[in-house]
Order: structure tokens, then sequence, then C-alpha cells
């Protein structure tokens, strides 16, 4: 997510680019989504699931059409370099050479369009990867790109903060239970709280300190590295989780259909839509990787209704995935972390499935937390960038790496709520990566465009919310998620 540009990669066709993408926005938003859903009641969370979807998708589109512009200007620049290099090169001019040069001033008097359709290549097509952070300093003012970092620092930070706790969480759920080691894990009608014993004279919440302890000696070295060759780890990764999320699916359509459902969700409760808000958010959230995904496919004739496609993909799964939860199990019983409902016997006879169930988010948030930390060090790092500049050691490999690993490790130590820590995450720095960036780039690359090449000029990649109302109506979205959640949080710790 660091400002630069850099070569597309290895090329992939548009269905592989259509599963990368799937798999980048299905990720830990997707497990605590079921107690969501159930807290805010099945309609409510189908049609704010439905209209968060939407708002996704046109943003989506809007950061595709900046990437093009961003293209076309770099594009441009560098063939204005090449025809200054070889005018540079000339010496002497003949009698037809100047003929050519009058063409020449001509044709520069000519918008750039026409020139685009005499033989040159498209100036819209995406073939540098131009993250986000470069195409922030292409268009938005000094202010704005430091208002850009320090909206993606946060985000980054609570993307840690929620890894940070959702692992120890995890590993505290299935070791530990009211009456001491129980191999069922999570049983049906207990309720935990933190003063429970869990081993000994050990507390649930000490257990859960010692394994955040662990976890952090074991990857926060992570931070002070580059973690790079993660590929294969990836896979794996992803591999496990899609044959978590099946089985979950299964399990439940399963004890649905033997009758064994106990969940009565209601139809609405207003009280747990601030929630709902940030974790659908957070769900969604793929626009600061899109330069990543984007470039490297091959053809891109059909972008707009391969992401169209996607989403529509996404919809239906996170609807399957969290209708099957609150029809299978009580509101009051779902857990922060959906897999760990699965950690029962009543639920889950086989021992094995049940320790992967509820051991599934260690191992996949495990190896994302690196990588995540790594990406939120250097973007500190490019904030504070001065051209020419290089920074102390002390700072680059001692200072960076512990101002990013801290914060989220203290958070972490200090709460374990997990779906208040998405949605918080979701609502507020999840709303400025998702909403507020993708309005005002699209914005201003259009004007930069039309500055650029002259009024006629077709964006090729131009989203199909192309009228100037939907920018603003993204803005008036974000604002009023803003104050929705803000204000709700505000009542909420009035009330108490």
């Amino acid at each position: 997510m660091a400002g630069e540009i850099t070569e597309p990669g290895e090329l992939y066709s548009p269905y592989v680019g259509l599963v990368y993408m799937f798999n980048l926005i299905v990720g830990t938003g997707a497990l605590t989504m079921p107690k969501a859903f159930a807290a805010a009641g099945w309609l409510v969370s189908l049609v704010l699931l439905v209209f968060l979807g939407f708002m996704s998708f046109v943003t989506t589109t809007f950061v595709v059409e900046a990437m093009a512009a961003a293209n076309a200007q770099l594009r441009w620049k560098r063939m204005e370099t090449h025809q200054e290099e070889e005018d540079d090169g000339s010496s002497t001019a003949s009698d037809s050479d100047v003929l050519t040069q009058d063409n020449d001033a001509r044709a520069e008097k000519r918008p750039i369009l026409s020139v685009q359709r005499h033989g040159s290549p498209n100036l819209f097509e995406i073939t540098d990867r131009v993250e986000m952070g470069q195409m922030a300093s292409m268009f938005f003012s000094k202010v704005g790109v430091n208002l850009f970092y320090f909206c993606i620092i946060i985000y980054l930070y609570g993307d840690l903060a929620i890894y940070a706790a959702a692992v120890p969480f995890s590993l505290m759920q299935v070791t530990c239970s009211a009456v001491g080691n129980d191999s069922c894990g999570v049983e049906a009608e207990a309720k935990y709280n933190d003063t429970d014993l869990c081993w000994g004279p050990l507390h649930r919440v000490d257990a859960y300190r010692i394994y955040l302890a662990v976890f952090t000696l074991l990857l926060g070295p992570f931070t002070f590295f580059d973690v790079q060759k993660t590929k294969y780890l990836q896979i794996l990764t992803s591999l496990m989780r899609w044959i978590a999320f099946a089985i979950m699916i299964v399990l439940a359509l399963v004890r649905i259909g033997h009758g064994r459902g106990e969940g009565r969700p209601p139809l609405a409760d207003f009280s747990g839509v601030r929630n709902l808000f940030g974790v659908c958010i957070y769900s969604f959230m793929s626009q600061h990787s899109l330069p990543s995904l984007i470039t490297p496919i091959s053809s891109k004739r059909h972008l707009t209704r391969l992401v169209f496609l996607d989403y529509m993909l996404i919809l239906a799964f996170y609807g399957l995935l969290s209708f099957t939860a609150i029809f299978c199990f009580r509101g009051d019983s779902l857990l922060d972390m959906y897999t760990l409902n699965f950690a029962r016997c009543d639920v889950v006879s086989l021992a094995a499935v049940r320790f992967f169930l509820g051991l599934f988010p260690v191992f996949t948030i495990s190896t994302n937390f690196p990588i995540i930390a790594v990406t939120l060090r250097n973007n500190w790092k490019t904030l504070f960038h001065r051209e020419g500049g290089t920074y102390p050691w002390v700072v680059d490999h001692v200072v960076f790496p512990t101002i990013t690993l801290l914060p989220p490790v203290l958070v972490a130590f200090c709460t374990h709520d997990l779906e208040s820590l998405v949605g918080i995450t979701g609502a507020y720095a999840g709303t400025g990566i998702q909403y507020v960036i993708p309005a005002f780039l699209v914005y201003l690359c259009r004007k930069d465009t039309q500055l650029a090449f002259g009024y006629g000029t077709v964006n090729k990649h131009r989203s199909p919310f192309r009228r100037t109302f939907w920018v603003g109506f993204v803005l008036l979205w974000a604002f009023s998620c803003f104050f929705f959640v803000t204000a709700n949080i505000v009542l909420s710790e009035t009330k108490l």
C-alpha cells in the first residue's frame, strides 16, 4: 500500500483474478458477521448487507477509473520524455525536418485524444501497478496525502489489533472452560467470564494474556524484517479457509435439516445495527489492494462485469454463512469468532474437526499478521519520507517497527471483544478507505484528466456511476455512517 509504481508481475486470466479478489475480501470479517446478524435481526441485516455491498461495488469502480487515469498520465509523461530525448539527439535539421517539425507543432495543438487515435497505445490501459499511495500523491494536495496515510495507518492498526486479539481468544476458548479443561471446548449453555478459572489458579483472562504474550514474542520479530516468499503459505492459508467455511456451512445445514436448529432470530433489532455497520464495511474491504489485484489481469475488456459478478458471489456467500448460523444457533450463544461455535460435542462429534475449526483462526491469522505489520511499518516510513533523505539506522530498524507493533498489542491486552474491534475499525477507518478516499480520488482524477487531455477524452475504464451525483452520494453516505455509529456509541455509553 505504500506509494509506489511497480511492474504488474505475472499475468493471470480474468477468472483467476475473480478468485483472488473473492479470496481477499472474504476474510476475518466473515467470521464475526453471524453474531452481528443475530443482534440486528435477519431482515435489517440482509437489507444493510446488500446496500453496503452495492456501495462497495460503486467505490471499487471509482478506484479502477482512478487507476486508469493514473496510468494515462504516467504513459503520457513517458511519451513526452521520450520525445524530448529524441529532440535533444538531433543536432541538425534539413528542410524536410523543418516541415516535419511544423506538422508536429500542429499536431501538438490538437487534443491528445486525436493523437491517441492515430496509432499510439490506449492511454488508459492499466499496465503499471500504481498503488493507492502513489495515486494519492498524483491527485491529492499535500494535506490530502497526509490524511490518506493517516487513514490507512489507523485501519492497519485496527487490523493488527483484531488479529492480535483473535488468536489468543481462540486459544483461550478452546483450551479453557468454566470448570477446568474440557475436551469438548465451548459448551452449549456455558456463559464464560474472564474471571472464571482456566488452569488451576489461573483465570481465563490470565490464559488469554499468556497466549497474547506468546503470540507477540513469536510473530512480533517479523515486524523488524521484510516478509518475502509467502506465496505457498498464502495458498495453504486460503485452502484451509475454504475447507473451514465449507465444513461450517454443511454442518449448520445438516443440523437445521434434522430439526435441531436453535436459532429464532428477530426480524429487526436496531440496537445491533451499530456493530453490523462496521462488520459489513470491514467485510467488503478491498479497495486498498485493488492495484495489486487488477493490474496483472491479462484481459480487462469486461472488468466492470467481472467485479460485479464477484460482488454478487460474495453477497451470496455472506448470506449463506450468516443465515445458516443464525438459524442453527441461538443469538445469545453465537460467539464473536463463529468457528468457536463448532468446538462443541453436541455440534461436532469428531474431535479432529472440532479442534480444526476451533483453532482455524490461529493458523490463518498468524500467517497474515507479519504481512500486515510490515505493510503498516512501510506506510509509516512513506508518510515521513522526504525526497533524497534517509533514516538513521535506529529509526529505520527499531523505532518504526516498535511503533507498529506496540499499539495493537496494547489494545488486544485491554480487550478481546472482537465484534466491537471489527465494528469500530470498519465504521471509522474502513469508511475512510472504502468511501471517502475512492470518492475524492475519482473526482480529482476526472478533473485532472479533463485538464490534461481535453474534455472529449473518454477513460475506457470509467465507472458506470460517472455522474458527480454518485460522488456526492458516497460522501454523504460516509458521513451518515460516521455520524450514526458515533451517536450510537455515545448514547450506549450514556445509558451505561
